[in-house]
């Protein structure tokens, strides 16, 4: 009975060394710390000081900025960057020495106390006030990020699948408007052009139509999407902002160097969703006049007259052209569709009927987004264009079949 007991005694006081051993690491450990607190303050200074100076462009490391925010954003990377780098080196530093400090091999005894009061005020203190250092620089540049007030230049940017629409609402420019998609070769796209992919250093970052703004002015970038969530942002230029079907969100930068930037649809959006990049073209003051001058006549010169007598064979060869830009991603260029995704369109009942094709280009319908930003002509011409290829031979819809239906 007495070797029971003696046997019981013996477990609990082991039981309470295993417990109390942790609380000794912490106590020692929390010593230790505040020794090195000014090495450890001094090397942060050093780490963020070489962090801000060192913001060498790297495929490794955020785009070298051009803008105000930019730079506050690469600040702040470094900044915590170094500050969890620290946290990790201490924390697993403190961890493995006292691991091996107090290993069993080297008959480490533990301390005989419970529970630290300055132990638990340290470990809740500490990370709060670091918490705080990381909060307040980070608050002050997502409130910079949000004051879109006073801009020189308003557009706004629609997200498509798969690519942008761009509307200069406000400012020098107003009253552009374009498309903006992939440029790459499809050849490059596909893989039978290994080569050429390799040597194209804007590899699926090229567009057929540039978003063109001066530099140092204020630019308002208003974001929304056609169909599903796209998100419109540019690294080099620090912006990035959600673009939401039935929302209007914006962002804003001014750019403060001439140069080309290019950014990506940030969110994912569907089967072309890697097919959709963003290129600013940043230009001086007096360039960007010329731009602005140029694309209004040559939208002038695009410019159809809804009211002309078109033939089939007018409406078929622009419908080529308008297919290959807007659906050939889904339907493919032979109208087959992707099984399971996208219908063929050869015999298609929807495209044999005008009031049904009409109504399904205005409005869309499931996976099929609404064209109404394509002019009657250009509907007119792609309607046209699929009844009467693949085999199929529907008659042809005239642009004032459009202009009514929009009514």
């Amino acid at each position: 009975m007495n070797n029971s007991k003696s046997l019981e005694t013996s477990q609990m006081k082991a039981l309470l060394m295993k417990v109390r051993t942790p609380f000794c690491t912490a106590r020692r450990a929390t010593r230790m710390v505040a020794r090195q607190g000014s090495r450890a303050a001094g090397a942060v200074g050093l780490m963020l000081a070489a962090g801000s100076a060192l913001a060498v462009q790297s495929r490794f490391n955020l785009a070298p900025p051009v803008t105000q925010i930019g730079r506050e954003i690469y600040s702040l990377h470094n900044m915590m960057l170094v500050i969890c780098g620290l946290i990790f080196v201490i924390v697993f530093g403190v961890m493995f020495y006292s691991i091996w400090k107090h290993r069993k091999s080297k008959g480490a005894a533990p301390a005989d106390f419970h529970e630290s009061t300055k132990v638990e005020i340290a470990w809740t203190v500490v990370p709060f006030i670091i918490v705080i250092i990381m909060a307040l620089p980070a608050t002050k540049t997502l409130v910079a990020q949000k004051d879109t007030t006073n801009a020189d230049i308003t557009i706004k940017a629609t997200g498509h699948q798969w690519k942008w629409g761009y509307d200069y609402l406000k400012g020098e420019g107003e009253g552009i408007s374009f498309l903006s998609m992939l440029s790459t070769p499809r050849d490059q796209i596909d893989g039978g052009n290994d080569a050429a992919r390799v040597q194209n250093t804007t590899y699926l970052l090229e567009v057929d139509n540039e978003m063109v703004v001066p530099v140092d002015k204020k630019i308002r970038i208003i974001t929304t999407a056609n169909d599903v969530i796209h998100a419109w942002g540019v690294p080099a230029l620090g912006v990035k902002q959600d673009a939401i079907p039935g929302f209007v969100r914006d962002t804003w930068f001014k750019a403060e160097k001439v140069g080309v930037y290019r950014g990506h649809c940030y969110e994912l959006c569907g089967r072309d969703h890697a097919y959709m990049p963003i290129v600013v073209r940043v230009l001086s003051h007096e360039d960007y006049s010329k731009w602005v001058v140029a694309k209004q006549k040559e939208m002038v010169a695009k410019r159809d007259d809804p009211n002309k007598q078109w033939t089939q064979d007018e409406l078929m060869a622009r419908g080529v052209q308008v297919y290959a830009a807007n659906c050939q991603a889904c339907h493919q260029a032979n109208g087959q569709g992707v099984k399971g995704a996208f219908p063929g369109l050869e015999g298609s009942k929807v495209v044999a009927s005008k009031a049904d094709q009409i109504a399904l280009l205005l409005n869309g319908k499931n996976a099929m987004p609404a064209w109404k930003g394509l002019s009657d002509v250009e509907l007119a011409a792609v309607a046209t264009y699929t009844k009467n290829s693949w085999g199929n031979q529907f008659g042809i819809v005239a642009p004032a079949d459009f202009a009514a239906a929009r009514k």
